[in-house]
């Protein structure tokens, strides 16, 4: 499948706004997209989701590598990809936008904003281009999406201005309608406050969307991944508004080797009967209150006290912890699995990608073996003092005192979200 990059200039120049813009011109088009993200971000897709209608393909070369990132892309359905960048184009040291590109040979879009310039646009993409060769970067910056721009003679300044080589391919309007709320951890999710159906319509006019398809290429081809045989187990995956932060990926691959039920703590569900359960991250503060009432988590406490494999990922670990302390002060009971008290701070307490070795065998990891991941959270933890890790932290901040994953009877809790493209979740389930 043909695809492309939308990279930005840097963080906060409107990526999000601008990709669902094209992915809704490409749709009305005709053309069915498949939406992917570059970076280890669950927010941003589930915007793509809402408005492409699939779920957005997690591209990231220190959680993939380049052959995981070939065959996630591969596993992409439609007619054309899009892929939206992280921060700036060349801004990352784990997996930028640029690495993603480069992994994938797709060509470049810039998004720029065009708010206050004409001439410094097409100077800002020129930049950008040759950067490239200086740098010895293998990107080909083929065209321009211009942010906040208005029609007229502002349009036609910004066209006249391109150096050769590059397209114009459109433009977003200026309209406070076309903001996506935010809070700690980034955007508001997708299903909470999608954009204005009209106003991305009308954006949307604006984008030039054959021009975009006559750019799009086909990447590499992917390697084939070691098959492992499918399973008769049965795993429980938490899927509510607490725990929204699960790649497509994950629960694709779960789904191939094992059956999979879902279930809704914060919506009243009890644990279904499983052989293992995934609780993936989320946002458990918001709903605090709903978990401490949870029948869910009272199994779940029952149940991984006779040694059921429980697994949870940052909003998850934070679930199967002692209590949750809200930013307001107020505190509730967790699950009790796991030997901790977590506290919601005013300012992030880790973001970085993470690189784990295991202590020991457990859930996810044979003894020794290396997990990379990725960590963004608000909460901090104060452990125990009999409190046992499986990780130590090579790359990050982890729990506690370089060490990360605690574990209690066959539950495992961490701060590093991973990626099946590691064998992570293939350990669980050879586990159960």
């Amino acid at each position: 499948m043909n695809g492309l990059v939308l990279g930005g200039t840097s963080s906060g120049v409107g990526k999000t706004v601008a990709t669902l813009a094209c992915i809704r011109a490409l749709s009305d088009a005709g053309y069915d997209v498949q939406p992917a993200k570059a970076g280890p971000d669950f927010i941003d897709p589930s915007h793509h989701r809402a408005v492409a209608g699939r779920p957005s393909r997690t591209l990231d070369c220190w959680l993939q590598g380049e052959d995981g990132i070939r065959r996630n892309y591969a596993r992409s359905e439609g007619d054309i990809c899009l892929v939206e960048g992280v921060m700036g184009l060349y801004d990352g040291d784990g997996s930028s936008t640029a690495m993603v590109a480069e992994a994938l040979d797709l060509p470049v879009v810039l998004v720029v904003d065009a708010s206050a310039g004409m001439e410094s646009v097409a100077a800002t993409v020129l930049g950008f281009r040759e950067y490239a060769a200086t740098a010895g970067r293998d990107i080909d910056v083929v065209g321009v999406l211009a942010q906040r721009a208005h029609g007229g003679r502002h349009e036609q300044g910004i066209r006249e201005a391109l150096p050769d080589g590059i397209a114009f391919l459109g433009r977003i309007p200026p309209r406070g309608d076309l903001e996506i709320p935010g809070r700690h951890l980034g955007l508001h999710m997708g299903d909470e406050s999608p954009l204005d159906d009209d106003a991305l319509a009308a954006a949307s006019e604006h984008i030039d969307t054959e021009r975009i398809v006559e750019l799009a290429r086909s990447p590499p081809p992917a390697t084939e991944s070691p098959e492992r045989p499918r399973t008769d187990a049965r795993i429980a995956v938490a899927s509510d508004a607490a725990f929204c932060f699960a790649y497509p990926a994950t629960v694709e691959r779960l789904r191939e080797r094992a059956n999979v039920v879902t279930f809704a703590p914060t919506a009243g569900d009890d644990l279904p009967n499983c052989d293992g359960v995934y609780l993936p991250g989320g946002y458990p503060e918001l709903h605090a209150e709903a978990l401490a009432d949870s029948s869910a988590l009272d199994s779940i406490e029952t149940r991984a006290a006779d040694g059921l494999p429980v697994f949870g990922e940052c909003g998850g670990l934070m679930a199967l912890g002692e209590t949750l302390t809200t930013v307001d002060g107020d505190s509730y009971e967790m699950a009790g699995v796991l030997p901790a008290a977590f506290e919601m701070c005013e300012r992030y307490q880790a973001l970085d990608h993470v690189r784990l070795r295991a202590r020991r065998k457990t859930l996810t990891a044979d003894t020794d073996g290396i997990l990379r991941g990725h960590e963004f959270h608000y909460s901090s933890a104060d452990v125990d003092s009999d409190a046992r890790f499986a990780f130590d932290v090579e790359r990050g901040d982890g729990i506690a005192d370089g060490t990360d994953g605690l574990t209690e009877y066959q539950t495992l809790g961490t701060y590093c979200h991973v990626h099946p493209a590691n064998g992570a979740f293939d350990g669980f389930v050879d586990s159960l």
